[in-house]
């Protein structure tokens, strides 16, 4: 059976058979190009200030751009072909873990919540209530009737300049009955007595009545020890540094001084956090906004030490940023020790942030040190 080629004048066909190799080299060079791609993010992310920068392109990706090679693969011939596929399947081996899928969805979930069980609510609020009508933006917090808020950016942002919001007497007419923590702009509120508040990584630093801007500079875990009936849970509420602002310009120097800076900061963030997690052998919950997928390096040690509470959700693909959509990074998480988890959920907040609300209910497993 003769080809579109052989029937085509000798020039002609020559041309169509260059184009032939010119496309399936084209898909070769792509196909080495994400291998490597894939192989030094392994390497260098949560290890290298620079990477930082790839480290932003949406997890989803390691799972896309190895289907879109597959079906590429038609353009090419021969020994280019079987490069091509085999560079494809190692990287897609290589890079699914980092996909965000999380194949636990398929099961049922957590075993069903026991009577007694705790409900936590963690949300990036985006500025409190500064851009928003307060009675909307309390009552959609007062609607899940959670046992325990951990609430980030309990602040308002005027002229690019972060600024200290008291709504103390407001939250607790709001909440009445609960406990309140606040360090910076994160805030903790619980139905459960809080028994201690211990300062964590760069926090340490701060004196027992830091400015605010010293308490939001340097205080992104605040740490509060909750008494649950017999038990006493550490629970960790998060904000990690950004690394980026969307209106930095990347080809300027001090973008990268700037960079540097944060990661850093950040670095400094997460490592005192696990050293607090390495020495505490209570029931852990640690939740916020952790601004870091879970393709990115510095999340490995909370994923080695701790347990994610989306393993008993029902999303395959869980994305929290941004809420309006689509909402293509993970950036919000709930991690849990020596605790049932029992659902999980990504809410919508109704407009009032970037950050999708998370929800989960847990129970304790035994008795925790006291």
């Amino acid at each position: 059976m003769s080809t579109l080629s052989d029937r085509l004048a000798p020039g002609r066909r020559d041309a169509v058979r260059r184009g032939g190799k010119r496309r399936g080299r084209l898909v070769a060079a792509a196909a080495t190009a994400w291998l490597v791609f894939v192989v030094l993010h392994l390497l260098l992310s949560g290890r290298f200030w620079l990477w930082l920068v790839p480290d932003l392109v949406p997890p989803l990706v390691y799972l896309a751009v190895p289907l879109l090679l597959v079906a590429a693969l038609p353009l090419t011939r021969g020994r280019a072909r079987l490069w091509c596929a085999g560079a494809t399947a190692v990287a897609f081996a290589l890079g699914a873990g980092q996909s965000g899928l999380d194949p636990a969805a398929l099961r049922a979930g957590g075993e069903p919540p026991p009577p007694g069980s705790i409900r936590l609510v963690s949300w990036n609020t985006e500025y409190w209530d500064q851009d928003d009508d307060p009675e909307r933006f309390y009552g959609l917090l007062k609607a899940r009737n959670a046992d325990v808020y951990v609430l980030q950016e309990y602040l308002n942002w005027v002229d690019g300049t972060p600024r200290r919001v008291d709504e103390q007497a407001r939250l607790r007419r709001e909440f009445p009955g609960y406990h309140i923590a606040v360090q910076g702009e994160l805030v903790t509120l619980s139905r459960f007595p809080i028994v201690s508040t211990v300062p964590v990584g760069p926090a340490r630093s701060l004196g027992p009545r830091p400015p605010w801007d010293s308490a939001f500079a340097l205080g992104k875990v605040l740490r509060t020890d909750l008494r649950i009936g017999p038990s006493i849970v550490s629970l960790y509420n998060v904000h990690i540094p950004t690394q980026y602002m969307l209106d930095e310009n990347p080809f300027a120097s001090r973008f990268y001084t700037a960079l540097r800076g944060r990661a850093a900061a950040r670095q400094a963030q997460f490592r005192g956090l696990e050293e607090d997690l390495a020495g505490n052998h209570r029931p852990v919950v640690v939740a916020g906004d952790f601004n870091s997928t879970g393709a990115m390096g510095e999340m490995r040690g909370l994923f080695d030490r701790l347990s994610s509470a989306d393993r008993a959700g029902d999303s395959l693909m869980p994305t929290s940023w941004p809420a309006d959509g689509p909402a293509l990074w993970r950036l919000d998480w709930i991690f849990t020790a020596s605790l049932a988890v029992h659902d999980y959920r990504l809410l919508d907040p109704r407009g009032m942030s970037d950050h999708r609300m998370q929800e989960t209910r847990l129970s304790v497993k035994g008795g925790g040190g006291a």
